[in-house]
């Protein structure tokens, strides 16, 4: 009766394997394809579009920084596998005028043809505790991480519907799965993310487009630097459970999913782990995703209760000296 079990599970896992490829999306082929990088002179961005071109994509490059954007300008044509590619930068800010985003796209697709891959990973973060943070910095958040997404997806996802194909990426966070102390006003735009691709997804499938959705965790970039001048203390005790990753490898991993049409992108184990846990309701591109999230939800929901109880003993631990240091200034 067990043997007869097995082979049942056995059976059963093979033919989802099968049918597997049936349900998935084509791969999107990158030579001579156009991809817009927003946020692409530097970090995760810049990383991205030399991934793409190394594949003989097209880039347009879009950031605020006109001097940085000609720096990787020169430093991705570095990677040309032909005579014909091209980089085009186009400096904007991609969260302020709508139209203005419109009307760069639309240059953009005039000289280098329709867009077949958009990666949104313009963002910005600001650390610190919920009431230590100025009321704007909530507001300018929103508008860099969340809007600054919408808006050049909104300026392509048209002319996507008319060709009946393409690509739409999200660099959200693990800040964008789970909520960590110091991460108030970052975080909600990253889960935000989350909730504009669902929708959109459900929207633009039908059309042979597909959403990615990448939760990068903690990267070696300049802005992850930058962040970590201002972190609080318990911010920083709970980034050193996790190793920081290579933009690079990063890169690599967000460009492969998109190619494929996955939705969900993740780096590492303790990626792989948020990711299942994080699921819930969102699509899968594979019969084989799907039976995996099934499978690993409940050892996996184990796992993430002895992280959520590190984390918050890290914060008492914290509260807890914090106030000894204070009862020790009162008494000198």
């Amino acid at each position: 009766m067990l043997l007869l079990a097995v082979a049942f599970i056995v059976a059963f896992v093979l033919l989802l394997y099968m049918v597997s490829p049936l349900i998935s999306p084509k791969p999107l082929k990158l030579p001579g394809a156009h991809v817009v990088v927003t946020g692409g002179s530097s970090g995760i961005g810049k990383c991205i579009a030399i991934e793409c071109y190394k594949q003989g994509a097209f880039i347009t490059l879009i950031a605020r920084d006109e001097n940085k954007l000609l720096q990787t300008k020169k430093e991705i044509e570095k990677y040309s596998v032909n005579d014909k590619q091209v980089v085009l930068c186009i400096s904007v800010d991609v969260s302020k005028d709508y139209e203005q985003v419109e009307n760069v796209l639309k240059q953009a697709q005039e000289k280098l043809g329709p867009v077949d891959m958009l990666v949104n990973c313009a963002g910005t973060s600001v650390t610190g505790k919920f009431e230590d943070i100025e009321v704007n910095s909530f507001e300018r958040l929103m508008a860099v991480n969340y809007l600054g997404s919408v808006y050049p997806s909104r300026a392509v996802i048209a002319t996507m519907k008319e060709r009946r194909m393409g690509r739409i990426v999200f660099v959200s966070s693990q800040a964008g799965q789970l909520g960590l102390f110091g991460y108030t006003a970052y975080s909600p735009t990253k889960f935000a993310l989350r909730g504009l691709a669902e929708a959109l997804q459900m929207e633009v499938k039908p059309y042979n487009i597909y959403v990615t959705v990448a939760y990068p965790p903690d990267t070696d970039t300049p802005g992850f630097a930058e962040e970590s001048k201002t972190k609080p203390l318990e911010t920083k005790l709970i980034s050193e459970t996790s190793s920081v990753c290579q933009a690079e490898q990063v890169a690599r991993v967000i460009v492969k999913d998109a190619i494929q049409g996955n939705f969900n992108s993740s780096v590492g184990s303790d990626g792989y782990m948020l990711s299942i846990l994080t699921s819930g309701m969102s699509p899968v591109t594979s019969i084989t995703e799907g039976l995996q999230q099934v499978v690993c939800m409940g050892i996996f929901r184990i796992v993430g209760l002895f992280y959520l109880g590190s984390f918050d003993s890290i914060v008492r631990r914290c509260m807890m000296q914090r106030e000894k240091s204070e009862i020790a200034d009162k008494n000198e």
